[in-house]
């Protein structure tokens, strides 16, 4: 897609539209978890059902995104093409482990990516997080390097809960527990933003 002028919008909608097919998928799976549906003579959980719904809304939200920013980043085009493989799989075969894998996929090609960045001298987390988060070089590589880690780590988590717990289990992680883990390791690394930042600092008013 081509690259357009930024526009405006209100802060919320952002990340209303980011989480809200997330909450949307939770809030249907807590609704229809126990009841199965008799579609063209195959019968779907209400896993399954929600899983199809989800697909197109997460595109509707991310077209959304795209004619109000202008733009997508490579993380939420590679997000929306797992989502359309893993889901549609998982509707296909009637198999509702596929959809579950996707985080694992999603995380492992994250972390996939930035260490080829790291093993090439190439920032690439810079052309998604340049502009809110101003470092430098070796700000850069540090993050990338814990960023890779981390990444790593909630694919294994993904798995481990996947295969060992409860479907409920996986949809409250997957909705609530992957978003706070990655707010937490960015609260964490506040302090090498802090020492790594190249942002100026903001000169006191004139009239002070």
């Amino acid at each position: 897609m081509s690259e357009q002028p930024e526009k405006q919008m209100k802060p919320w909608l952002k990340p209303a539209l980011e989480m809200g097919p997330i909450l949307a998928f939770f809030a249907g799976y807590i609704a229809l978890r126990d009841k199965m549906f008799q579609i063209a003579g195959t019968e779907y959980s209400g896993f399954i059902v929600m899983t199809a719904l989800f697909i197109p809304l997460l595109a509707l939200s991310t077209f959304a995104l795209w004619r109000l920013t202008g733009k997508l980043s490579a993380m939420q085009i590679m997000t929306l093409v797992l989502v359309v493989v893993f889901g549609g799989l998982t509707i296909w075969l009637n198999d509702e482990r596929f959809f579950k894998m996707k985080p694992t996929m999603i995380y492992i090609m994250f972390g996939a990516i930035l260490g080829l960045g790291l093993l090439r001298s190439k920032s690439y987390l810079s052309l998604v997080l340049g502009e809110v988060m101003p470092l430098d070089a070796d700000g850069w590589r540090k993050l990338e390097f814990r960023m890779m880690l981390f990444f790593f780590g909630l694919a294994v988590a993904n798995e481990a809960i996947w295969r060992t717990m409860t479907t409920d289990t996986w949809v409250k992680f997957k909705t609530f527990g992957l978003p706070i883990a990655m707010l937490a390791f960015f609260m964490s690394q506040s302090g090498l933003m802090a020492r790594h930042s190249t942002e100026e600092p903001e000169e006191k008013d004139a009239t002070e």
